[in-house]
């Protein structure tokens, strides 16, 4: 695996081979070997936001907002290439198994991807142009431990994938309507 800084609000991240965060439901998969770089995100309401760019090479392939709290919790916000070999919004909660949900087929390999919390409640939004944001899932994690957040790149079925991610952005905020992500 790889980091790299690009520019003042850029990331690139390469992972292995079949890496991967996913606790399958039917028990065949156990996996949290994805690279991420995390952070402790700020106190009480907030959200994270990239422009992800995915070198698509493998089913799975995968550029990730995620928020990680402990070995069996954790949530998943992924830009993904599906088995039908389009790229899709896809949203993956692990609450000692995975919630799998896929959601949007994307034209092209970028996508804005954005996670927010409300108090003790988590939304998923993603956006073609980085303004108008459509809900992907909204949920609760039920975490015991500090969460951090960040990104993730996986390749749970291939022999690696690179991941740009741009317009890097944190802040203490509240998304007031989380249907219309505004």
């Amino acid at each position: 695996m790889d980091w790299q800084r690009r520019g003042e609000d850029g990331l690139v991240i390469t992972t292995g081979a079949e890496t991967d965060w996913f606790v399958d439901p039917g028990g065949a998969v156990v996996k949290k070997d994805a690279p991420a770089a995390l952070f402790a995100p700020p106190d009480g309401d907030f959200w994270l936001r990239a422009r992800v760019t995915v070198d698509f090479q493998a089913t799975y392939d995968a550029g990730v907002l995620c928020i990680d709290a402990g070995d069996a919790c954790w949530a998943k916000l992924c830009f993904e290439f599906s088995p039908q070999r389009q790229p899709m919004v896809v949203s993956v909660v692990t609450r000692g198994v995975s919630d799998d949900c896929n959601s949007t087929v994307i034209a092209g390999n970028s996508v804005y991807l954005r996670i927010h919390r409300r108090g003790s409640a988590w939304a998923f939004h993603y956006s073609l142009d980085g303004e108008t944001w459509s809900l992907v899932r909204y949920f609760a994690l039920d975490a015991d431990a500090p969460v951090r957040a960040g990104f993730l790149v996986q390749s749970p079925t291939g022999k690696g994938c690179q991941v740009l991610f741009t317009e890097l952005a944190c802040q203490a905020a509240t998304i007031v309507d989380l249907r219309s992500g505004e």
